[in-house]
């Protein structure tokens, strides 16, 4: 008698989760804005170290408000329903919620608004494509808890921000200079 093979076993989820990106193709371009991002980045600020810890100060700087940028749109953008419930939540029970949020709301938008050409051209490119992964996956029936998959979608998206960043560094690949 020949026993049967659990359906969910640790084999079948390894390949499953390696046939996502085939499956989910808005994945793979999603790794790629975010390399492209990298790669901007690294023509914003160029420099030849290969450690982050190793530039100079200004430039961690940069990295780390652009990163933590990239992680916003990505948080933003991959669980917008979740997060408009428990901001009108918030909003609803205090007032003083509510002034802060609007300020803190008009004072972003006014930032964006004084480096609106390449910032906002980001924001809107790198947001796109995780609401394209989001419903790429949403068709695949891949659909986890959104705190989940702000999570995965950022490391994602940091992942390939550093791709880009050692493809350009190494000189495999760049971007074309505008």
């Amino acid at each position: 008698m020949v026993k049967a093979q659990p359906r969910n076993g640790p084999v079948r989820a390894l390949l499953r989760l390696t046939l996502l990106p085939v499956r989910a193709p808005f994945l793979v371009v999603l790794l790629a804005v975010s390399a492209y991002l990298g790669m901007q980045w690294v023509l914003v600020y160029p420099h030849e170290a290969v450690s982050l810890l190793a530039l100079p100060r200004h430039q961690q700087l940069f990295w780390s408000v652009e990163c933590l940028h990239s992680l916003m749109v990505v948080v933003l953008c991959s669980m917008p329903g979740y997060l408009l419930a428990q901001v009108s939540r918030l909003m609803n029970a205090s007032k003083v919620f509510t002034l802060v949020f609007s300020l803190l709301v008009v004072s972003v938008l006014a930032i964006y608004m004084i480096d609106l050409g390449r910032l906002l051209a980001e924001v809107m490119i790198l947001g796109s494509s995780v609401f394209l992964a989001r419903l790429d996956l949403a068709r695949i029936k891949v659909v986890p808890p959104p705190p989940q998959l702000a999570f995965v979608l950022s490391i994602y998206v940091l992942a390939g921000i550093g791709l880009g960043r050692w493809l350009f560094l190494e000189g495999i690949w760049g971007p074309f200079p505008a």
